[in-house]
């Protein structure tokens, strides 16, 4: 009889694909009999956690400060010197000594058999300082950059290089990493890696897709409103439903007829996705995987380098395209295209994800 284990989850809240993964494996665990205990968030100075994500992950909620990105004056792309800067302050890394004094005295309350940390820096830098003897399992996109097989590293040489330092770092102490692929891969066992398809709740894989009369948007970077509101401007005919994470805007805020700004909520969002025409964001790996499970058109516009790997991972599947701007008029010309991406080798990939993602978490506990 395979036994019960109590879990632990640590996500990084940067964004919506890390807190959504883990919403996804907790349904997963609980219908395998295991137990999601405690969900440690770490939390940026210019993010919340959201709301539809404490009610869904079905644990106790902390947080913690965390590393911040810093955006640029017009809050679209990530400013790496200020990232750095700012994170590197005596003040900032005070916190973040506080924060991994948290996370190890709650590691300690709570005991669990298995962490699951969600490309988290903190929690490795709690193990490396602690050593603490309960298995860590990683689980993100970025662990591909550490397979030798994967084509899709490539760009600015100094961000990539910080990216691949994060990703080293986050996995310090690892038992096992999960990396998570639009596409099966051969296991990398030197680095303790193995490739695992992504992680989508059922409440999306139970959408009935349809095609209606509106284009989809996410930009978690506000900057990028004035782009979209220009394109709406000069093309007032089409339909728009955009989600962003304005935290004192309303919950729809209505510009016009034709276009309306949503603040990010999950339920709303899937239902928006499964309607959509076609899909337009800046490129995390989650949505993207939820617009290809639907067989939705996409166009990625990344903010930064981790993003452009993701563009580019998607883009070779035949599924999305690439730009450097909301310039929706691209995304309707592809929309007009005959699309290649395979569909159903996606979906038979990606719902194979439950029984490998219990055999390998369960694994990691003799």
């Amino acid at each position: 009889m395979e036994k019960k284990l109590r879990f632990m989850f640590i996500v990084q809240g940067e964004g919506r694909g890390h807190l959504t993964q883990a919403i996804s494996l907790a349904a997963m665990l609980r219908r395998h009999g295991h137990e999601v205990a405690e969900t440690l968030v770490g939390k940026s100075h210019a993010r919340e956690v959201p709301g539809f994500f404490r009610a869904k992950i079905g644990a106790p909620v902390r947080s913690y400060d965390a590393p911040s990105f810093i955006f640029k004056k017009d809050r679209k792309r990530l400013d790496k010197f200020k990232t750095v800067l700012y994170n590197m302050s005596p003040r900032k890394l005070k916190r973040y000594g506080e924060s991994i004094e948290t996370i190890h005295r709650r590691i300690k309350k709570v005991t669990p058999d298995v962490i699951i940390n969600f490309y988290e820096l903190l929690p490795a830098l709690t193990q490396l300082r602690f050593r603490i003897d309960i298995p860590f399992v990683n689980i993100g996109h970025q662990y591909l950059l550490r397979h030798p097989d994967y084509g899709h590293g490539k760009g600015d040489a100094q961000s990539l290089m910080v990216l691949r330092l994060h990703t080293l770092l986050t996995g310090i102490g690892a038992s096992k990493i999960l990396a998570l692929s639009f596409y099966p891969m051969k296991d990398f066992p030197r680095e303790k890696i193995v490739v695992v398809p992504p992680l989508l709740r059922r409440e999306v894989l139970e959408l009935e897709p349809s095609e209606g009369d509106y284009i989809l948007g996410y930009m978690l970077n506000q900057g990028f409103e004035n782009e979209v509101r220009q394109w709406h401007n000069a093309h007032p005919e089409t339909k728009l439903h955009f989600f962003w994470d304005k935290r004192d805007a309303p919950a729809d805020l209505v510009v016009d007829e034709h276009f309306t700004l949503h603040r990010i909520d999950d339920e709303k969002f899937l239902h928006y996705m499964a309607g959509c025409r076609g899909y337009i964001t800046t490129a995390g790996f989650e949505s993207v995987c939820e617009a290809f499970y639907l067989n939705k058109p996409a166009m990625l516009i990344p903010a930064h380098t981790e993003q452009e790997i993701n563009a580019a991972d998607a883009a070779s599947l035949r599924g999305a395209i690439v730009g450097e701007s909301f310039d929706l008029s691209k995304l309707l010309d592809y929309m007009n295209t005959s699309r290649t991406f395979d569909h159903e080798a996606f979906r038979k990939w990606l719902l194979s994800a439950e029984e490998i993602f219990i055999r390998e978490l369960t694994s990691v506990v003799e």
